[in-house]
């Protein structure tokens, strides 16, 4: 099956993320809250984005239930997991126009809009999977170990749910429908494993409170 050798091609990806000191803090509860915090607002900036690529992602298939598959998960997306957000925003009385991308964020929403856009379907969809995919695996290897905090509890229990299961699975089935020649695996293989790496680094951008050396405004 093409998703096998996908997820077999990313295992050093994966296996870094598992180990990184960001996933380790929210199992012990010894992660700064400072750096969840962080991670939440730019979680909720990069949904923006993703659910864009969903919606692009749902006018270009040529099959009507993939389209209506794609169009269900961004209002999945704006319902579910941004209500999830919103708890944290009243949680922190954060206010969300005072933040921006962080370099991380800005180039991995930037690299998958543009590729829904510009690049075949098949393409596409590959490089939306990983952070359909890495969230359903890390949720589930979370949720065995727990959490002590409440806070980072309360996000783990999301992305372990079944129905999250679910419409992942309904994706990689996509996937594996794919007929492609030699060069089109290669492409999807490559966009595959680019946003496999962009999960990584932005929970390491999470984690160093990453930020441009510069300011964004005059």
């Amino acid at each position: 099956m093409l998703s096998e050798r996908l997820w077999a091609s990313i295992s050093d990806i994966y296996y870094s993320i598992l180990n990184h000191p960001f996933i380790k803090g929210l199992i012990d509860g010894t992660l700064e809250e400072e750096k969840f915090k962080y991670y939440i607002i730019q979680d909720f900036i990069y949904l923006n984005e993703f659910s864009k690529a969903l919606a692009i992602l749902s006018s270009k298939s040529e099959n009507v239930e993939e389209s209506l598959l794609f169009a269900s998960h961004v209002q999945e997306v704006i319902k579910v997991e941004s209500s999830l957000h919103e708890y944290f925003i009243k949680y922190w009385n954060l206010n969300l126009n005072e933040y921006y991308p962080s370099p991380t964020n800005l180039l991995y929403t930037s690299f998958l809009v543009s590729t829904v856009s510009m690049r075949p379907y098949y393409e596409g969809v590959a490089s939306v999977l990983p952070c359909y995919w890495i969230y359903m695996e890390v949720g589930k290897s979370l949720i065995k170990q727990g959490s002590n905090n409440e806070l980072y509890k309360r996000w783990i229990e999301t992305y372990a749910g079944e129905e999250y299961e679910k419409g992942v699975k309904e994706v990689i089935k996509i996937v594996d429908g794919f007929k492609l020649t030699r060069d089109q695996e290669y492409n999807v293989f490559k966009n595959f494993r680019m946003t496999a790496i962009f999960e990584y680094m932005f929970w390491d951008s999470a984690y160093k409170l990453e930020k441009f050396p510069f300011k964004l405004t005059i």
